[in-house]
């Protein structure tokens, strides 16, 4: 908790008219004299203000009705957490003047009290006091009035400068004052009465000490470095130089002249310094580094815009020429010679210096090296020495006495900056060398022509096949004679070679299936040695180029066709790489099933298998052959299983037998065809009972013409059936064919296809449906009915194929118009079923036609009329 300790101070009375207008001054309180540092200060009454100095104000208009009106000024200290008052009294002032006899009224009038700002000049001589200024007051007509002054020079440092005289205004210096140590001053002048009534409001007065030229100019540094490149052009800016002077800006005091005193080398003027600015400029048309390398120049900077009295300082310009490549560089000796063995790499064998008259170490100095000339195998190699700045040759690739026994090189030089050539110069040559090289000759190995021999090998030749032969040459002699040849060992073993002659033969079958010959690839280092012992080294590359080693087959062969007939994606394989390999040539080797089935291409690997007519149903085992790019046959059987089916799944494997020696059937297809023919010997023996042992002619009856299907030939809409009598089926003596009978005509109709009706199921002939082969084929009488399952084995295969020929047009593509096979769709129909070749009525003998599948039902609900 901050608390304060408060204590009145003083109690001040002020006179005052008995009416106060806004912002009118009341008096001064001394307020250092209750609290030394007073950083609050406020007043408990709002219409009257505190300044710093003690000053009171009135902030608006204030009436004195009681005579008598106090407030109270607070003071805190919050540092040293004090608290003073000092209690105040406005009362109303008598009428009677102090100092004149006359009695009037008391009247503000605008009043003009102040002089002009005072002037003080700097560094005065005196003698002090120095009168500078008087303040007076208009209202010292009728007050006496003391005049009072505070602020800087006076309360404030520097303290004591100034003084005011209280009678008289009279305002004194009593001492010199340095201008930029305080260019003026600002001080606040009161005019008071005895009773500390201040008729005036308080005059803040300026003293402004007038500058004298007591400082001289000076350069911000010294000294000035600047660099310019040598062989600039007059004008160029080389830099500024920078002065600045302490006394009254933008007077004579600070403007200043810059000028060159003297210049180090003293020759010719190489620069210029403009007066105003301070720019230095090249004035040398040729400035050479190599002749003058840096400049000084002494330059003199001098207020009052350079007249001779005014002040003056002196400073030094340092100008650095930089270096530019305007030398070229140039041999010391216009030619060398050096030796060195033949066959010997990376060994330095000369070196080589130049003149440059740049700067040392600087782009324009480093020397670049090159072989322009002589060097077409680049055999040999110029690198600097960034030491010492020296060309250092060296030989790269060995050198063979017995090709040449000297080489001559052109060596030249230039610089690492590009050349500048200097004003008023001529443009020189590239300075170069040559040098003359004298190959030593040394006793060498044979060596082989080519170095590295690549040598192709077709996959899977012989053992033993040569694939090519590899010589090396004595370089003395320039032939082949003394030198044996050996390959080491722990390299690939496929591969030998003679000793004598050179010749590489193959040593093993090379198969790129085979283990590390699965690369197609292998480097094999060949030795090569002379009477003397010396050896030499070759290689060889033995490529296993791709053969026609495997035969293309059919990666899938069981298929099954369905009634849709849908084509077969046939897709073969070959294991060996291009060339040979795709694409594949398809043929159907077997001429008679060439006939019935065509092959249409795909694309490189595969083509469609599909029949090219109506076949029968079986399986077809197809031979196909197959051909890749490189010629080779691979034999290949298509098993294809032509099923009735809507779908492949739907096929139990079963097959019928064709009567082409390539179709054949199945075990369960056997089975199947016994056990039927075991059931219908039962059914004819069952049927034979019940309508008699003998063998008589089959009569048509009217009355036996229920529930039958009529056959006809014709393709055009047929009658429609009025009635469910439908004229049974009976033989004719005619040979192929059977007869209708409804009413007095008779109609036939032929066998179609290959002559096969119900009774050719049971035991082949061309039969009808009432009759049974005996003899020679005589129409004998048979059972008035047959069985549910006779009917079905012989019209479910039939209506089939019928219906399948239906949907096809000529090209064998499906016809959008086709009746269509029905499954199983509900329940039975109401409708009448179509019954057998039978003349009974009895209805229990009828019970079959209710237990019809769903694809029969579908059939006779087309042949009854809705």
């Amino acid at each position: 908790v901050l608390s304060l300790c408060c204590e009145a101070c003083k109690k001040v009375i002020f006179h005052v008219p008995s009416e106060l207008e806004a912002d009118t001054l009341v008096g001064r309180v001394d307020l250092k004299e209750c609290l030394q540092s007073a950083e609050f200060i406020s007043s408990t009454d709002e219409n009257f203000k505190i300044l710093e100095d003690g000053s009171v104000y009135t902030t608006s208009a204030v009436s004195l009705s009681a005579e008598k009106k106090t407030f109270t000024i607070l003071l805190k200290d919050n540092q040293e957490n004090v608290q003073k008052k000092i209690h105040v009294s406005l009362v109303e002032r008598e009428k009677k003047k102090t100092r004149h006899a006359r009695d009037t009224v008391l009247k503000r009038t605008k009043r003009r009290w102040g002089p002009i700002p005072s002037v003080m000049l700097e560094n005065s001589l005196g003698p002090f006091p120095l009168q500078i200024q008087q303040v007076q007051s208009d209202t010292a007509q009728n007050y006496t009035i003391y005049y009072s002054a505070s602020g800087p020079g006076i309360d404030q440092d520097p303290k004591g400068l100034f003084y005011i005289e209280r009678e008289t205004g009279n305002i004194f210096a009593t001492r010199a004052v340095d201008r930029e140590q305080y260019p003026s001053f600002q001080i606040i002048c009161f005019a008071t009465t005895p009773d500390g009534y201040s008729p005036e409001v308080p005059l803040v007065h300026t003293i402004r000490i007038e500058d004298d030229n007591d400082n001289a100019p000076y350069f911000t540094q010294d000294p000035f470095e600047f660099s310019v490149l040598e062989n600039s052009k007059p004008g160029t800016v080389v830099g500024k130089l920078i002065a600045e002077d302490r006394d009254e800006p933008y007077t004579l005091h600070t403007t200043l002249k810059y000028r060159i005193v003297s210049q180090n080398p003293p020759v010719t003027p190489a620069f210029s310094l403009h007066g105003d600015t301070g720019v230095i400029s090249v004035l040398l048309p040729q400035l050479d580094r190599e002749l003058v390398p840096s400049y000084t120049l002494l330059v003199e900077v001098r207020d009052m815009a350079g007249q001779p009295f005014g002040l003056c300082t002196t400073g030094t310009a340092v100008i650095r020429i930089a270096d530019t490549n305007d030398n070229a560089p140039s041999f010391k000796q216009i030619q060398y010679e050096t030796r060195v063995e033949e066959n010997r790499v990376n060994v330095e064998i000369l070196r080589v210096s130049v003149l440059d008259l740049d700067e040392l170490g600087s782009p324009g100095s480093r020397a670049v090296y090159e072989i322009i000339k002589g060097n077409d195998d680049r055999s040999f190699e110029i690198t600097t020495d960034k030491n010492t700045n020296e060309g250092v040759l060296c030989v790269v690739k060995g050198l063979d006495y017995e090709s040449a026994k000297q080489r001559v090189l052109v060596i030249a030089v230039n610089n690492e900056a590009p050349y500048m050539l200097a004003p008023h110069s001529q443009q020189l040559s590239q300075s170069t060398s040559s040098v003359t090289v004298h190959v030593l000759d040394v006793d060498e190995g044979p060596v082989f022509k080519p170095c590295l021999l690549r040598l192709d090998v077709k996959e899977c030749e012989d053992v033993g096949t040569a694939i090519g032969r590899y010589v090396a040459e004595d370089p003395e002699s320039g032939n082949s004679e003394g030198i044996c040849y050996r390959i080491p060992p722990g390299q690939c073993n496929w591969i030998s070679i003679d000793e004598k002659s050179g010749e590489v033969r193959t040593i093993k079958v090379l198969d790129r299936d085979v283990g590390e010959m699965r690369r197609g690839q292998c480097n094999i280092t060949v030795l090569a040695i002379d009477r003397n012992g010396k050896t030499g080294t070759g290689t060889i590359q033995v490529f296993i180029q791709p053969g026609n080693k495997n035969y293309p087959r059919i990666t899938t062969t069981e298929y099954i066709m369905c009634r849709d007939r849908k084509p077969i994606c046939l897709t073969a394989q070959d294991d060996d790489e291009s060339p040979y390999s795709t694409p594949f040539v398809y043929r159907i080797t077997d001429r008679s099933l060439a006939s019935m089935w065509k092959i249409t291409r795909h694309n490189d690997n595969s083509v469609y298998l599909s029949p090219k007519g109506d076949i029968p149903f079986g399986v077809y085992r197809i031979p196909v052959s197959v051909i890749d790019n490189g010629g080779k046959v691979g034999e290949n059987y298509v098993n294809v299983n032509v099923c009735d089916c809507v779908t492949p799944t739907e096929c139990n494997g079963e097959a019928r037998q064709l009567g082409s020696g390539n179709v054949t059937l199945g075990l369960w297809a056997i089975l199947a065809m016994i056990l039927g023919s075991l059931l219908l010997l039962l059914i004819l023996i069952t049927i034979c009972g019940c309508c008699g042992a003998g063998v008589m002619q089959r009569h048509v009856t009217d009355d036996c013409a229920n529930h039958n299907l009529i056959i006809s030939n014709t393709e055009a809409p047929g009658e429609e059936v009025m009635d469910h009598n439908i004229i049974p089926l009976q033989t004719t003596n005619d040979q192929g064919g059977y007869g209708i009978k409804t009413g007095d005509q008779q109609t036939f109709e032929m066998t179609k296809g290959r002559g096969h009706t119900l009774e050719s199921v049971k035991g082949g002939g061309h039969q009808t449906l009432g009759s049974v082969k005996e003899g020679g084929g005589q129409p004998v009488m048979d059972t008035c009915r047959y069985s549910y399952s006779e009917w079905h084995n012989f019209t479910h295969p039939r209506l089939g194929e019928k219906v399948h020929l239906c949907r096809q047009d000529e090209e064998q593509k499906h016809s959008e118009d086709y009746l269509l096979s029905y499954n199983y769709e509900g329940k039975g129909s109401l409708a009448g079923s179509v019954g057998c070749c039978s003349d009974q009525h009895e209805e229990e003998a009828l019970d079959f036609l209710d237990q019809l599948e769903p694809k029969f039902r579908t059939l006779a609900e087309t042949c009854i009329r809705r």
